[in-house]
Formats: C-alpha cells, structure tokens, sequence
C-alpha cells in the first residue's frame, strides 16, 4: 500500500508505540503521536485519553492510516480500566478511523487470546484456532478482532489485528523472560515490532487479517508466524536477547 499522508499511533510514548514511531520516521512517514504524555521524539503529538471521543476524533482528522496500540495492557480492574481503555477506546478509534476516511486500521491484541490452548502444549497456535481468552484483557481483545472484522465488512477499512508477543516493560518482565523458555520463545523485541507495524503499514490488498507477530522462537515455535509472512511480507530478525538494550529503557507503568 503507497502511502503519502499521515500516519496515526495511538499509544505513540509506550514501549511498542516508540518503537513503531521511531521505525516510521526511519523510513521517511509522516507520523502523529497519541498518548496521555508527551511521546519523546515526536513532533506531532496529541496528549489525549483514548476513551475521551473529542480527543480521538481531533487527532484522527485528516490521517490515511491509523496503527491502535493504546491500552490497558494486561490485566486490571474491568469498569475502572479495561471497559474505558479497551473497550470504549476502541469504539473511539474505530468510529475515528471511519469517519476521518482512512484507509487501514492496524489493532493490538495480543497472544492471550489463545492462552489456554498453548498452556496446554497444542503447538503451534495458529489464527484459526478457537479463541481461548486468559482473562478479561484477553476477552477484550477478541472484542477488537471481531468488531474490527465488522468494520471492514461494513464500511469497507482495511483492518488487520494483531496478536502481538511478549515485549518485556519491566524489570518484572526480563526476569520473567530469563527464567522462561516460552516467554523466550513468544518474546518481541521492540525493533521486530517496529518492522512488523512497518509491515501492516505497506502490505497492499488487505481486506481484513489476523496474524501473530513475535521474534524468532528460541526453543520452540508457539505462534504460527506464517500468515504475518505471506500477509505482510514479515520476517523476524531478532532471537531473545537480541533487542533488549532498546527494551531496557525505562517506561512508566500506565496505560500505553
């Protein structure tokens, strides 16, 4: 897909979302920031809340394609944070994306989706598999797939969700990785993320697509990365620990 006009993150100061701007501006887009603090290296940046509409809707205008990584990302208190960040701030950024014309709507979700049947050892998950939601985060995540296959039935947008690995956000998480052989082998590296967002960015001729997108398994394959491949023309370049001197740096614990 050619693409001339501007490019919208939401979740633009997280850990994946710096990733993906900074990959962006490498390959010479034009791209807009959203997030509730200011995302550092990036010009055109709107400090809004994803389940405040107006917010959306202004940092929506204008802009070809929209890459949705904000949101509460794991599991937290339902009414307090997943309803208003996960389920009505995708409502927003849909309703955003359609009305604003723009052409593609990347979404987050996330490996989770699938927990029950990998912690069972039925490898590799694949995209077509029944959907077997950890928690409420993972539940909220199908939420998006599947209204964001309704949008590109519905109203024509190009959508692709994708369940993204595991890319460490704290100290919490790196330990979690080095004692983990299937957190190794599920890990994202944030310059595997900026490629694969980078990927969603050009694939031409996508109505609507679900892919898993991790670095190269250590071990063992979890994830079917297949699809990602023919899809989007994805290729994995890191292997745990490859990528982490770009994950250690630091990033409040918040919404992305």
């Amino acid at each position: 897909m050619h693409v001339c006009g501007i490019i919208l993150v939401t979740g633009s100061a997280g850990r994946i979302g710096q990733a993906v701007v900074a990959e962006l501006q490498r390959r010479r887009y034009r791209v807009r920031g959203f997030d509730r603090v200011k995302t550092p290296g990036l010009e055109d940046a709107v400090i809004g809340d994803i389940a405040d509409a107006k917010a959306v809707h202004q940092a929506a205008t204008g802009v070809e394609m929209i890459l949705h990584l904000a949101a509460t990302p794991d599991d937290a208190d339902f009414m307090t944070e997943l309803l208003p960040n996960n389920i009505v701030g995708v409502y927003n950024i849909l309703e955003a994306a359609r009305l604003s014309g723009a052409r593609r709507i990347v979404l987050s979700s996330s490996g989770q989706v699938n927990w029950w049947q990998r912690m069972a050892q039925h490898w590799p998950v694949r995209v077509d598999d029944p959907p077997s939601p950890r928690y409420w985060y993972a539940a909220a995540k199908v939420f998006a797939e599947s209204i964001g296959r309704g949008y590109a039935e519905t109203h024509g947008l190009s959508v692709i969700a994708v369940r993204l690995g595991f890319c460490p956000r704290n100290k919490a998480h790196f330990q979690e990785v080095i004692s983990s052989e299937w957190a190794q082998d599920v890990y994202l590296s944030p310059g595997d993320a900026g490629r694969f967002f980078a990927c969603a960015v050009e694939a031409p001729d996508v109505h609507f697509a679900i892919v898993f997108a991790t670095s190269k398994p250590k071990h063992c394959v979890h994830l079917d990365l297949e699809p990602a491949r023919q899809v989007l023309g994805f290729e994995p370049k890191d292997t745990w620990p490859e990528g982490i001197e770009m994950a250690l740096m630091s990033e409040p614990e918040r919404a992305l």
